[in-house]
């Protein structure tokens, strides 16, 4: 850990880097799988889900950023490797299929539900175990992000 002096332990800020690289991971994932849906989708409605999943995982690329920026401002060195965010993940892959439209929709909605929950989990443990009420915030914030994605995609499945 670099040298901070934030009125945050380096002990604690250590837990809530250990907190955020898990959720860098989930992120991580999420926007590879995005991607590759988008990459891959066909059908009918190809346009439309071919553009709604390229605003998602634009979106999710910008948090990418921020959780890993969050993690240098605390003084944590950010994971950057595939193999450090397959081992870190709570969110999985499925290499070599490729489900219809809402389908790809259904696994989604999945994966944020799950990372709105993991999100929801970590916000309390950087407040009530470290102390670290900016973390909280910011991760309610990427919470609220993720509960209007999900929202959407519910949307679509009708």
């Amino acid at each position: 850990m670099d040298k901070v002096n934030i009125g945050i332990t380096e002990k604690n800020r250590q837990g809530v880097v250990d907190v955020l690289s898990k959720i860098l991971a989930d992120q991580y994932i999420l926007y590879t799988k995005t991607r590759n849906y988008h990459w891959n989708v066909t059908g009918e409605d190809f346009s439309e889900y071919h553009k709604l999943f390229e605003e998602q995982y634009d979106a999710i690329d910008e948090d990418i950023d921020a959780v890993a920026e969050r993690i240098r401002a605390l003084g944590g060195k950010t994971p950057a490797t595939l193999a450090e965010f397959s081992k870190t993940a709570r969110l999985r892959e499925h290499p070599g299929t490729y489900p219809k439209a809402r389908v790809m929709v259904a696994n989604l909605l999945a994966d944020h539900e799950s990372t709105i929950q993991n999100l929801r989990k970590a916000a309390d443990i950087c407040d009530d175990k470290y102390g670290d009420s900016g973390t909280e915030d910011f991760l309610t914030q990427l919470m609220e992000k993720h509960e209007k994605t999900a929202w959407m995609l519910r949307a679509m499945l009708g």
